[in-house]
């Protein structure tokens, strides 16, 4: 198993393009791209109730945000293994998806862990499963670990979907918390990489 390593740091040469009937008909270009700051109003501004919920656990700042990506880049500089990167829709920030191989609830070794988000307006798309089909190609092109995990409380019918429609079939559950501490049972779904 590899870590994966990029060029530049903050550059990645992931970009994956197709043309589907979504949005109105209309072919749209899909693209991930490593996080940066001045995402961070975009990232904001694409977060409701349903990410506080499943994901961040309370509300976004803009100067959170840009904190955070700035940790992460110091994670990385450490050796850690985790990475965000936005979903882009024609060129458009509208979500974010991360992975990350440190030992985790219902992860093993050679599992990177997968998650992620979406604008509400852009929700019901496939829009996130292709992003999660993007990655998990890259990560499989960088040997960066033995399978994908997608880890989802157990009610999350929306991520469900997602790891479903990118081709992962349930693993198993694992009792873990939530962001607020609190008991969560959750789905771990699995791909091969």
């Amino acid at each position: 198993m590899s870590i994966l390593r990029y060029p530049v740091p903050g550059t990645i040469g992931i970009r994956w393009t197709f043309s589907t009937p979504v949005a109105h008909n209309r072919g749209v270009e899909i693209t991930v791209r490593p996080l940066q700051v001045e995402d961070a109003e975009a990232m904001v501004a694409a977060e409701d109730e349903e990410t506080v919920r499943w994901l961040t656990g309370g509300r976004s700042t803009v100067e959170g945000t840009r904190r955070y990506v700035r940790h992460l880049e110091t994670r990385a500089a450490t050796g850690s293994t985790k990475r965000a990167f936005t979903i882009r829709v024609d060129g458009h920030c509208v979500g974010s998806i991360d992975h990350d191989a440190d030992p985790q609830d219902g992860i093993g070794p050679g599992d990177v862990n997968i998650a992620y988000t979406l604008a509400p307006w852009m929700r019901g798309l496939g829009i996130t499963a292709r992003a999660v089909g993007l990655l998990c190609a890259q990560l499989g092109a960088q040997q960066a670990g033995e399978r994908a995990v997608i880890r989802c409380e157990t009610d999350n019918v929306a991520s469900v979907r997602v790891a479903e429609k990118a081709g992962f079939s349930v693993s198993h559950e694992v009792p873990s918390t939530n962001e607020h501490g609190e008991p969560v049972q959750m789905q771990v779904y699995v791909r091969e990489l």
